[in-house]
């Protein structure tokens, strides 16, 4: 079991400098400014207190129990301080620090191994950030929060190989709005690893949403049976690195890993009901709509917009990633008919043109949520335009509350946009700037709760 990692309710710190931008300090300092509600135990035979907490010479000097290790240490100390841990019965440890094999010392990281499998341990690392969970307020992560902002709590998780992409990806994720449930970086992966992270995840009640970041798998056969295991009860979102020949080789010197053929893992990713993102955009694009949307009965799309080219650029992103048009059912169009201007033209895109009123879309979405051939909506709502006002963030509010079909909502543009995006966001609706991004989002949605095997 691997839940000490994220709810441990003691901590020992060990590595822990008096030096406020050394390494375990850092991590320190974030679980105090972090809120962490546990025990905290410091460890630095050199200090008495740092922090104003006392400092043991080891960890096997603290004579409270212990449930979770993380480890900050020059390289060469690590296996004797996991010997230390192992006489103390402390089974979870995180190791940040980083001079193994992903920098040719092998022999040091098969060291890491043996005493690793004397003692019974579960690790995270070497090499890696660790864990962040937003709940329990854990925090190994030697960032500092002012300059990483840590996520709110959500139900997003996200694996990282690399705590370099990792950290970038939750600071940006954290400024957008997305909310975590844990963040984890696993490095080398001497013990612990993706197949590990991703199995436990999947019984996580906090987490709906994986995301992984992977640039070598270590066990396919594994990787495999797991992740096609979980994926029936929650989507996985993958980008691999190392795609190319020259990002192939930058890998073994980053994790001390092979990467292996790319096309291989896209066929693993596919057996496995991987969804398979091909940027950083994409995932967390993807990750919003499988979050926030309910499960679409069918295929079918129908546009729905006061802006003509937007409803082109989406009825083309829709052919191009192979998203079915939906058509109006024939009373949907006769009370369309009825009761808009003849100007509209009721199909696929419905362009209420540039003077359309909340209350026309209002008939229109309502409408779409009765028709049979309809399974999503995408709404596109540019505010630029004089008669939509405030009322319609109710109107898509009211919609999406009656749970009837996935609503994804389009609008671009600045202060103003962006802040209807985010009354959108708060109340469950996805939304997207480009009708390009809100279709390839739509195409994962349809194919992950339609398609699943």
């Amino acid at each position: 079991m691997l839940g000490n990692f994220f709810n441990a309710l003691s901590i020992a710190i060990i590595g822990v400098s008096r030096d406020p931008n050394k390494v375990g300090h850092v991590i320190l300092r974030n679980f105090v400014d972090g809120g962490y509600k546990g025990k905290i135990f410091v460890v630095n035979p050199n200090a008495e207190s740092i922090l104003n907490y006392q400092s043991y010479p080891s960890v096997t000097m603290i004579e409270e129990p212990v449930e979770l290790a993380i480890v900050a240490v020059p390289a060469e100390i690590v296996p004797k301080v996991l010997e230390e841990c192992g006489r103390k019965k402390i089974k979870n440890i995180i190791i940040v620090s980083a001079g193994f094999k992903e920098v040719g010392n092998h022999k040091l990281e098969s060291q890491l191994e043996n005493v690793i499998k004397k003692h019974k341990l579960r690790v995270i690392g070497p090499n890696a950030l660790g864990v962040f969970d937003a709940y329990s307020k854990i925090d190994s992560l030697f960032l500092p929060r002012y300059r990483m902002s840590r996520p709110k709590e959500g139900v997003i998780s996200f694996v990282c190989q690399s705590g370099a992409v990792g950290s970038s990806i939750v600071d940006l994720a954290t400024s957008e709005g997305y909310g975590f449930a844990k963040f984890i970086s696993y490095g080398n992966a001497v013990d612990i690893d993706e197949s590990d992270l991703i199995e436990y995840l999947g019984n996580d009640e906090k987490t709906k949403v994986i995301c992984l970041y992977v640039e070598a798998v270590r066990n396919g056969k594994r990787f495999l049976e797991v992740c096609r295991k979980v994926s029936r009860k929650k989507p996985i979102i993958a980008i691999k690195g190392g795609v190319t020949e020259a990002g192939s080789k930058a890998t073994l010197s980053h994790t001390g890993s092979l990467a292996g053929s790319a096309e291989i893992y896209f066929g693993v990713f596919r057996q496995a009901g991987i969804i398979r993102a091909e940027s950083l955009e994409d995932m967390f694009n993807y990750a919003k709509i499988l979050e926030k949307s309910i499960k679409p009965s069918g295929e079918k799309l129908q546009i729905i917009t006061n802006g003509g080219g937007y409803g082109i650029l989406s009825v083309d992103s829709a052919v191009k990633y192979g998203v079915k048009l939906a058509e109006f059912d024939k009373n949907t169009s006769k009370e369309l008919r009825k009761n808009l201007p003849q100007i509209i033209n009721i199909a696929n895109p419905l362009d209420l043109v540039g003077d359309a009123t909340s209350g026309r879309y209002k008939l229109c979405i309502d409408a779409s949520l009765r028709d049979k051939n309809i399974d999503v909506l995408l709404v596109i709502v540019l505010v630029q335009t004089p008669l939509i006002a405030n009322d319609i963030i109710d109107v898509l509010i009211e919609a999406e509350n009656r749970k009837k079909k996935p609503i994804i909502v389009v609008s671009a543009g600045g202060e103003y946009t962006e802040r209807m995006r985010k009354k959108l966001e708060e109340n469950g609706i996805p939304t997207y700037t480009y009708p390009e991004n809100a279709v390839k989002s739509i195409k994962q949605l349809v194919e992950y709760h339609n398609h699943k095997f």
